[in-house]
Order: structure tokens, then sequence, then C-alpha cells
């Protein structure tokens, strides 16, 4: 590799602690938040750690160390580095600088829609803290009413969404205000490149800390914290069973640490040659991993602190429902003293007691129905648990701050890797500024992600999220650490790393590098694409015309299955009237069975195509009446 006079007058980092900086801001981005603490409590707790570890080591840092080597000692963005290595490479570089520009698209309308709510955060009360009142002023908003107000300022005030992706919708301009601003943001912070990028960086990567921290100390203090914590970290030894969760397992670690994007090759060029790279990837993926921990403390306190609440709304809305029935005087029945008035209560007069239809209580489904990911977590059970916190609009603004930053930072990754290769390739005439060449491409990246803004936009945008991020990088990293091993070279390589740190590579970076790494890849690839095969693709749509009447379902939602009518015991010849209502997001139910007899059966059920024997369990346990259901 030789070193040219082009890449003695490129632009270096005024310190190493900027760099460090931006590599950490751009690795730990809204999946540490969002993401992570989900498959944690999802997939058996603490056990999750080991296969999360395992990949940590054997596939994230392997990886992560290479981009940064390869970079440091070509000094080019990503095009540049694989077409150096062989011409036939160039199309890798390509790759990632499309997926870059692809997933900064969708990834700053998630920062348009964290401005929207940020804006609406100094409001008292919060405006999703309660129905909005309807047009002649008789009582709330229908759609509202069948859902919940978190709900409905998240798909009506906010997105506006349509039925289906079928229906486009209009531009909701105040999403394409928000959207503008983001760009705006970037753009400054961009302008000039690593110059203003390494000012930047001492606010966007060590706020979300600072906030972590302080919403760790006050979620300690909540009640339930203690609840969510034991939920989120007590471990399940049998997931570890599963192959799924090694899967997932090794697509986190692989996409929490930004690989692939080009956006680390692109900030690692700018370093001087000799520089410890081994270091700055230890330290870069450990503490991207810690974050992950670290930020599912206090999301998972409060949401254990959301879960108690609402089994004390629960179990209240039945004490004040059996006093007022059976004229008990205030204070007689307590939450401590609940079961046993329910028992005496049923064995005394169990038909006027079924009659009441009482909700079901139960602290671990509460537990489960705040299990949520991606936006789910942030705009709606999340803001769930804020409006029950004292303060709210202090604790709201400091969230969305907190979400602002991540998401800003892990954008200057996503713009550089468009950038930098364009900039290094002169594909840029020398009369057009960089500063100018920066705001064209933040102009026409706000241009195309105007469909993000249509009424349809966020179906649009779950369609990215789910492929644009996730299949290709798998590609691209392979034939990343392919390249380099075995067309570049593992020892031309080796000698590379141990003339700019001044250490060869040890046993553990080679078996890597040449055999375990790539293995990992092309199974996790392989796995993915055999997942993904015996799938539908599915998603998630808010349609308010849910029921047709009393004794059908009809499938409102496109990625739900269709369930046929109940169908009564032949010895009972009674009809189950069903109420289907919306609970925390769509695609979770609240299904309540009841016959004109005395039986009463509640359950919360997920029904989403995965958990066809679940459904099927809990249905068949229904008193005096069982169901058929045909799942698509």
């Amino acid at each position: 590799m030789q070193k040219t006079a082009k890449a003695e007058e490129r632009p270096k980092w005024d310190n190493k602690v900027q760099y460090l900086l931006t590599c950490i801001g751009f690795a730990v981005g809204l999946g540490n938040v969002w993401r992570f603490p989900y498959l944690c409590q999802v997939y058996g707790g603490g056990a999750f750690l080991i296969p999360y570890l395992i990949a940590l080591v054997f596939e994230g840092l392997p990886l992560l160390h290479m981009e940064l080597a390869i970079g440091q000692r070509l000094r080019t963005g990503s095009i540049g580095v694989w077409t150096s290595i062989s011409p036939y490479l160039s199309g890798v570089g390509v790759a990632s600088m499309t997926v870059s520009f692809l997933v900064g698209l969708f990834y700053n309308t998630i920062l348009a829609w964290v401005l929207w709510y940020f804006f609406h955060s100094f409001q008292n009360p919060l405006p999703w803290q309660s129905c909005p009142v309807n047009a002649n002023r008789t009582g709330h908003v229908e759609e509202c009413q069948k859902s919940t107000a978190v709900n409905y300022f998240w798909y009506r005030d906010t997105l506006n969404i349509t039925p289906n992706i079928e229906v486009s919708g209009d531009l909701q301009w105040w999403l394409v205000v928000c959207l503008a601003s983001a760009w705006c943001i970037v753009y400054i912070c961009f302008i000039r490149g690593i110059e203003t990028i390494g000012k930047a960086v001492y606010v966007t990567a060590t706020f979300p800390y600072l906030v972590l921290t302080i919403f760790l100390i006050r979620a300690l203090t909540l009640p339930g914290a203690t609840i969510g914590l034991r939920h989120l970290f007590t471990p399940n030894w049998e997931t570890l069973k599963n192959p799924t969760v090694w899967l997932d397992a090794a697509t986190q670690i692989f996409f929490s640490l930004s690989l692939a994007f080009g956006g680390l090759i692109a900030f690692s060029s700018y370093n001087p040659q000799k520089n410890n790279c081994e270091r700055d990837a230890l330290i870069v993926g450990c503490i991207n991993s810690a974050t992950s921990i670290y930020a599912s403390i206090p999301i998972f306190s409060i949401l254990g602190f959301k879960a108690l609440s609402n089994y004390n709304d629960c179990l209240n809305g039945n004490i004040q429902l059996l006093m007022n029935t059976f004229n008990i005087a205030d204070g007689n029945i307590t939450e401590e003293n609940y079961e046993k008035w329910l028992r005496h209560l049923n064995s005394t007069d169990p038909n006027q007691v079924a009659e009441l239809d009482l909700k079901t209580c139960d602290l671990q489904a509460l537990l489960d129905q705040v299990t949520a990911s991606g936006t789910g977590l942030a705009f709606i059970v999340f803001t769930e648990a804020v409006i029950k916190m004292p303060g709210s609009q202090v604790w709201a603004v400091l969230f969305f701050i907190m979400l602002f930053s991540l998401g800003l930072s892990s954008m200057f990754g996503n713009m550089e890797g468009v950038l930098t290769p364009l900039l290094d390739l002169h594909l840029v005439p020398k009369c057009i500024p960089k500063e100018i060449f920066t705001g064209l491409i933040c102009v026409v990246s706000f241009i195309v992600a105007l469909i993000f803004t249509l009424g349809s936009g966020n179906y649009w945008l779950e369609i990215f999220n789910n492929y644009v991020g996730s299949l290709p990088l798998l590609v691209i990293a392979f034939f990343e650490i392919t390249a380099v091993s075995y067309i570049y070279g593992a020892t031309r390589f080796s000698d590379d790393v141990e003339w700019m740190t001044g250490r060869r590579p040890n046993l553990y970076w080679q078996v890597t590098w040449r055999v375990i790494s790539p293995l990992m890849l092309l199974v996790v690839f392989l796995a993915y694409v055999v997942v993904q095969a015996q799938e539908k693709p599915t998603y998630e749509a808010w349609n308010p015309d849910y029921v047709r009447n009393s004794n059908t379902f009809i499938q409102e939602q496109t990625n739900l299955p269709t369930f046929s009518p109940l169908t009564p015991n032949v010895a009972d010849q009674q009809r189950l009237v069903v109420c289907l209502e919306f609970f925390s997001f769509p695609g979770r139910h609240h299904i309540t069975a009841k016959t004109s007899k005395s039986s009463h059966t509640e359950a919360w059920i997920p029904i989403f195509i995965k958990y066809k024997g679940e459904i099927q369990k809990k249905a068949a346990s229904v008193s005096t009446a069982y169901v058929d259901i045909f799942l698509y």
C-alpha cells in the first residue's frame, strides 16, 4: 500500500478523543435503547447475554477491528478501500454507500418524529395523556376510546396513518416541517466534515449518558422498579435451546456496532497511520455493549413501574365495582384482602359477580404487555409510562432529547459513509465546494424521504427498516472479511497492522479473521434467509374499522390472522359475544369471551402467526365453548 500525496493532504481529527467519540456515537444508537432491552427480556433475561457476548467476541470485535484497520491504512472511503484491494470488489464499496444512503433516509425520519414529540412535551398536560373531545363536544373521539390516548396520538395525531400501504394518503405538513428541521440540523453539524462533526460529538455522544444516568437514579426510586429489573434479568436457561435466540444475538451485535455501512472505514481514514486501531476497536466495541446493558436498567425499571401502576389501577377498578354493586362501605375491600372478598362474593352470589365483567389483574401478564421494541417502545409504551411519573413533562423532554442525540450521532456515520467515497473518487467537480455538495446530498435525501411523511409513510419505513438495513449488510460484511483474509491476504494484512500498531495481531485475531467470523456470517446469513423464507412478509396496520358486528371478527390488520366466527358448544347452544379492543399497540388485543350463563374468561392474546399454538391453547380454555381458529 503506497501513501499518496493526496493521502498526506487528507483532513485529520483534532485529537484522539474526537475520533473515539465519533465512532462510539455512530455505534451507540437507537437500537441500544429500544432493541437490546426487548431481546434481553424476550429471550430469557440474563441468559440472552451468553449468546450476545459470544457473538461480540467472535463476530463483532474482529469485524470492527478489520474495518478500523483497513480504513486507517488505506486512508480512503469504502469504495476506494475495496477498489484498492481489487477492482472487482468496488461493488462492495458501492453497496455500503447505497445502504448508508437508504438507512439515512428513514433514520432521519425517526428523528423527525422525535422532534415532533419533543415539541409537544412542553404542554401541560401532555397531549397523549387523554383522548381529545369530539367535534360536537359531547364526548371523546370514538377512535381514541376504542384504543388508548397514547395510541391515538401516535397513529392519528402524529402519523395520520392510512388503513394500509395501498392507500398513500397526503403529505402531513407537520411531519414535513420536522423532517426539514432534522435535515437542517444534520447539515449544520456536517457542513465542514470532521471539523464540525468533531465539535458536535462532544455533545451528541456524551449527553445520552448523562440523561441515562438521570433516568437511572429516578427510575430506581419508582415503585415497581425491582419488579421490572427482575423480569428483565432473571435468566431462563431453556431459551438457549432455541436457535432463534442465537440468530438474534448475532444480528443484534452486528447491527449495533454499525458494521458494513462504510462509516467506520471513513472515520478511521482520517487517523494518522501510526495509531493503535486494535485498542480503538476494543474500546468502541466494549462501550457499545456496556451501553446496551446500562440503558436496559432505567428502561425496564420504568416499565416495571408502569406495569405496577396498571395493576393497581386494574385492582382498584374492580374493588370500586364490587363495592358499588354489593353496597360495601368504602375501605372494607383493600388491595390486600381483595382476593378473599372475591372468593367470598363468588361463593355467595356467583351470577352477579360474573355479570360485572371484572378485569383479570395479573402483574406478570401486564409485564409481558409492556414488552415492545423500536417505535413501539419509544412512542407508545414509554410515553404511556411517562404520564404516570411525577413531573412528566421534564422526563418526556429529557427522553426525546436523548433519543435525538443518539440518532444524530448515528446519522454522522451514515452521511460519512455516503460523502467520503464520492469525494475520494473525485466524482464531484472541483468548482463545487464541499459545503455545497453536502447541502445537495441533504436536499436530495429530504426530497426522497418525503415518502415517509405520507399517511402510509410508517408502512414504508417499516419495510426499509426490515429489509434495507439487515440482509444487505450481512452480505457486505461477508465479502469484506473474505476479501481481506483471502484476496488481500491475512498475512499481509497482519503485517500492515503490525506496522501501524507496533504489535502483530495475536492468535485470536488471526483465527477469527480467517475462519470463525466468515463462518459465523455465512451461518447467520443462511439462517436469516431460511427464517425469512418461512414467514409471510407482514406489516402492522392501524384500521379503526376493525369490528363489523358483535359476532364476527374481520381481518383489520394486514399482518393479523383471520378468525372464524366463534362456534358454541352444542350442549349450550350459546353464541359468544366477542369484544375486541386495542391495547398498547396494534397487534395485541384484549379478548373477552362470555356466554349468557355464568362462564367468564379473559385472556390477553398476542395474535401473531408465530403464536399460533399459544392462541389455540388459550382459546381452548374458554368455558362452555370452543373456538375454531383459521390462520392464513
